[in-house]
């Protein structure tokens, strides 16, 4: 494997990019926020996974009834590195064997952000839905991100499409 390193020294402004065999490699830093709540951190659960799993810490039990929505929290915080972001989405599982979901999924942790890392879930399913300790509420996923250089124009460039949206090109 190749390692591509950005900056010098080690530090948590640092990055490092590793060339494995699924790609592209990235170092990131976690953090524990609950020493006496442990959880686990989050984690890819197959080799091939593009998102980390991410679990619920949690004192006690959580219940979502039918169409209720909670902030679960996850005990870690990250430092995501300068150019990426975490998107935070539902677990397809959850969605279709429970009916639970992301509300605003994905949702995005930006670079900046060194707080804990909370899952806004929300039960769309008929029957209330109780959230563990340590249980899988949610898989992050770490991309590139590119910030756009505005210009004001008079006019856009046309295209083909135009102005046509929310089904133009029919159901």
């Amino acid at each position: 494997m190749g390692i591509i390193s950005i900056g010098s020294g080690c530090s948590a402004n640092n990055e490092s990019f590793l060339l494995g065999r699924q790609g592209v490699e990235m170092k990131m830093f976690v953090k524990r926020l609950r020493k006496d709540l442990p959880v686990s951190l989050p984690q890819y659960m197959t080799e091939g996974a593009s998102g980390m799993d991410l679990f619920a810490s949690l004192e006690n039990d959580v219940t979502l009834e039918s169409g209720e929505r909670r902030l679960i929290p996850t005990g870690v915080a990250v430092a995501i590195p300068v150019g990426f972001e975490g998107q935070v989405r539902p677990r397809s599982g959850l969605a279709i064997q429970k009916g639970i979901g992301v509300v605003n999924g994905p949702g995005t942790i930006d670079s900046d952000y060194r707080g804990e890392i909370g899952v806004l879930l929300i039960n769309f399913g008929k029957e209330p839905f109780t959230i563990r300790h340590g249980e899988r509420i949610a898989q992050i996923v770490i991309s590139q991100v590119f910030r756009a250089t505005l210009e004001e124009v008079d006019d856009l460039p046309s295209t083909q499409r135009q102005g046509g949206g929310f089904g133009h090109t029919g159901i």
